[in-house]
């Protein structure tokens, strides 16, 4: 392919503006300059003649003196006609090859967002395959004892604490017994681990990495001197410290039970480590068959009135906000319900609702919720999976989502008799909508809670699928503002702030946030193939041009390595079969 130039020429001077990173050909004798993005190429001087006559003394030009000071004409140019070098070469291969090129120049960006889909899915694919040097485990008999595991608050707060437990059970070489769940937090759910997930495919998955049980056998517990011995390990705590200070205590007393079992090991493990983690997350913890046929056939409900669906998260329930410290202006009714449920929580900081929210602490109110979908996009007819436990103000607060989205669905209208033996049970509950929420087009989260982070961790796994977290402390500042402004320039902004928070590959980086919601170590790219070359132009959908917004990719930033095409610069296939795109520029 060509490579369109923004030159100018002087006597034997020859200045061209280049973004890509080619290497040019260029004999020994000649010098580069090298600028940013700017290239100075130079032949054998010319000489100038000082004084008249055709005898007069003769003197070298410096060469870096004419090549800055052509450099710096050329700067002036791009920034007086409002273009640089480099985006007229981007628009030459637009136009001319119908080529999208994805490309960083200082604070510039150019790339096509489908708001349903990620371009860049199809070049990653979870992976946590064992490595050829992985250890078999040791048979029961043979393992340094029994580890008991007490899990710790809802649903998906249990399900970190059964994943970490099945690692930690690999570091100690330990037997895991069959993990128990929760009944006495705020939920109050009586479910029992065999109530909820699969145990025999959860024991049988797992073979191959640590030996699990479903109960420590009755003939060694009667064998035992002492009770098992109970303790609790501190947060994120290092495989070191398992091994200094309770594996002793375990090969000591052959059974070990570890309590409020949540958020107990470090979030950056080995490798090998890491895709246990993931393992155990997105295969060995499978649902119950009637709560996966449930799920399922909710889904097929939703697919019976349309190709496709948002599922959200509103996580507006009364305990949440309490947790939150914010305020939703209900006054003084507002501020004594709220109270008394933060009551629950005696560590909790005193909090200013006001600094919370401008601080992007606040989940986003429904009616915030449903304008900013709107804002991306979305249009009045797409079809809403909404999950949620009870609204905090009830069919009021959901009113203005209605009315934005009408194709409003729940489970509890898309399924109410097949839901009814699950009604007493929470943990039950929020496992149907773990699936539908897993299983839809595009998922809305409301906050960054423990199934924020954990479906988008597994959607990132199973191939990147659209998950869009709201930036809360940027679009907080855009609703107080949002009646004075017009509303194609509140979506504009919507749109910029939201950039980087629509669950693209490259928001993934090794070490950023929790592991669960970022398993980077589990996400490989496929081998580049030049077919991704090329692009499709073919779309009926309108684009819109927005500004780059430099804060967004400071917070929520990008990797290079994570574009999926090595020494490529980003070039991605754009093939869609429908969908809303905006161009963020």
């Amino acid at each position: 392919m060509g490579i369109a130039k923004s030159w100018r020429y002087s006597g034997k001077v020859l200045i061209f503006a280049n973004n890509h990173h080619h290497n040019h050909k260029i004999s020994k004798k000649d010098k580069i300059l090298k600028g940013q993005h700017h290239h100075c190429v130079i032949w054998p001087p010319e000489t100038a003649v000082v004084g008249g006559g055709g005898g007069g003394q003769r003197r070298r030009i410096s060469w870096t003196v004419v090549c800055g000071v052509l450099l710096f004409v050329l700067g002036l140019v791009s920034f007086f006609t409002g273009h640089v070098a480099s985006d007229l070469e981007w628009y030459s291969h637009r136009l001319v090859k119908r080529r999208l090129w994805k490309k960083k120049v200082g604070r510039f960006s150019a790339v096509r967002v489908d708001i349903w889909k990620s371009d860049f899915s199809k070049l990653y694919y979870g992976c946590s395959e064992r490595s050829p040097y992985y250890a078999p485990p040791t048979h029961q008999r043979l393992s340094n004892g029994y580890l008991l595991i007490a899990a710790s608050g809802g649903l998906n707060q249990q399900r970190t604490g059964i994943t970490d437990a099945v690692v930690v059970a690999r570091i100690l070489n330990a037997t895991l017994v069959i993990p128990e769940l929760d009944h006495h937090s705020y939920w109050k759910d009586n479910s029992d681990f065999a109530n909820i997930f699969d145990v025999d495919w959860f024991i049988s998955f797992l073979a191959k990495d640590v030996p699990v049980v479903k109960r420590v056998p009755d003939k060694f517990m009667r064998s035992l001197e002492k009770p098992p011995y109970t303790m609790r390990v501190p947060r994120k705590s290092e495989p070191q410290f398992y091994l200094d200070e309770v594996l002793p205590i375990l090969v000591k007393r052959r059974v070990l039970q570890l309590t409020k079992f949540d958020y107990r090991l470090a979030n950056d493990l080995d490798e090998e480590l890491q895709r246990l983690r993931c393992r155990v997350n997105y295969h060995a913890l499978r649902f119950t068959k009637p709560i996966q046929n449930l799920g399922q056939k909710i889904i097929m409900e939703m697919r019976k009135m349309a190709p496709r669906f948002i599922a959200i998260h509103l996580r507006f329930e009364p305990d949440m906000l309490a947790f939150s410290g914010c305020y939703y202006g209900g006054g003084d009714k507002e501020r004594s319900e709220l109270g008394e449920i933060r009551k629950r929580w005696a560590t909790l900081p005193e909090t200013s609702p006001d600094g919370e929210r401008k601080r992007g602490k606040c989940p986003l109110t429904p009616h915030e919720v449903g304008l900013m979908l709107r804002a991306l996009g979305f249009e009045n007819n797409t079809y809403l999976y909404v999950a949620s436990g009870e609204i905090y103000g009830g069919e009021e607060t959901l009113k203005p989502l209605r009315e934005l989205f009408p194709n409003f669905y729940t489970k509890e209208t898309l399924a109410s008799e097949a839901l009814e033996p699950f009604l007493p049970y929470s943990s039950r509950l929020a496992a149907i909508d773990y699936i539908v929420c897993d299983e839809s087009d595009v998922f809305v989260t409301n906050n960054n809670g423990n199934m924020a982070k954990i479906l988008a961790g597994r959607r990132r796994y199973m191939g990147h699928k659209r998950t869009i977290r709201p930036n809360a402390k940027k679009l907080n500042a855009l609703f107080l503002k949002r009646d004075k402004i017009p509303w194609e320039s509140f979506a504009k902004k919507v749109k910029a702030a939201q950039q980087g928070f629509l669950g693209e590959p490259d928001e993934m980086k090794t070490g950023r946030g929790e592991f669960h919601e970022y398993p980077s170590t589990c996400i490989c790219r496929k081998p580049f193939k030049f077919s991704d070359l090329d692009i499709n132009y073919n779309k009926s959908q309108n684009l819109t041009k927005l500004p780059f917004n430099p804060e967004a990719e400071t917070e929520y930033g990008r990797n290079e390595e994570d574009q999926g095409v090595h020494n490529v610069q980003s070039i991605v296939t754009m093939e869609k079969k429908g969908g809303v795109d905006f161009l963020v520029d």
